[in-house]
């Protein structure tokens, strides 16, 4: 949805479908088919349907003859509940790391330990592998290890260097940055829970999980997770980047205060 308000330059407006819109669904669909014996309606994100909605109620319950509704919906929660209940829903699953894997090699030309990599952190989101692949030569490990060292360790000084520097990355970077710290910790609860290391996950991510696992305790890196979660969110809504890395990094210092190990090479 991000990409699709990106290209067509709605900028910092949310996407909705209109009343128009459903009134012209409701005109086209009640005009004879004739190309073909069925007529079909594929509505994509229908959570953006508001109580405009309601006016598709009885078409929905009640369709001409011959006429199949497709919603494509991300979040079933967000779907006004009218509609939803006169639906039949169809969980279509992730894609698997391998199939990412594939997809990169024959698709982009990726070279096999590069997609694997990639497949591991878009977890089963291959929009977001794409993405990943461009900013592949990032070093996020480097990036992230300054950061907790500036907020632990040597203080407001580095903690405005390093802000400044992130602030000028563009938002795309910064997602994929705030992504990679949210799997780092993923791996570190997976790591704490399990007791031994994902042999399917690069060397270096384990080991910076289980420098993380002596960093914060469980409800620590809980808290961390979801302040990561709420800037990714506020950045694709642009936010203001320095404002927003300054208070996460107040924000993650806070959580971590008295459990200062520094993490280094």
């Amino acid at each position: 949805m991000y990409d699709w308000l990106q290209f067509i330059g709605a900028e910092n407006k949310q996407g909705n479908i209109t009343a128009h819109e459903c009134n012209d669904i409701i005109r086209k669909l009640n005009l004879k088919s004739f190309e073909s014996e069925y007529k079909i309606l594929v509505m994509w994100m229908p959570e953006f349907l508001g109580k405009e909605g309601n006016k598709l109620l009885k078409l929905i319950e009640e369709p001409p003859p011959n006429t199949l509704f497709l919603l494509v919906a991300e979040n079933e929660d967000l779907i006004l509940p009218t509609i939803l209940s006169r639906t039949q829903l169809v969980k279509i699953p992730l894609l698997t790391n391998a199939e990412v894997e594939v997809a990169l090699e024959l698709n982009a030309g990726v070279k096999i330990e590069k997609a694997q990599q990639i497949a591991i952190l878009a977890e089963g989101n291959y929009r977001e592998a794409l993405q990943l692949l461009q900013h592949a030569d990032d070093d996020w490990e480097v990036m992230l290890r300054e950061w907790l060292n500036a907020i632990i360790r040597t203080g407001p000084v580095a903690q405005v260097k390093w802000i400044d520097e992130t602030a000028k990355l563009g938002r795309e970077k910064q997602k994929q940055f705030l992504k990679y710290f949210i799997h780092l910790l993923e791996e570190a609860v997976r790591l704490r829970v399990m007791d031994q290391p994902d042999n399917g996950q690069p060397t270096t991510v384990n080991d910076f999980a289980s420098r993380l696992n002596k960093l914060c305790n469980l409800g620590q890196q809980e808290a961390i997770i979801n302040e990561l979660d709420k800037a990714s969110y506020y950045i694709e809504r642009n936010a203001n980047a320095k404002m927003l890395f300054h208070a996460l990094s107040i924000r993650l210092y806070h959580i971590i205060n008295n459990k200062s190990l520094i993490l280094v090479n």
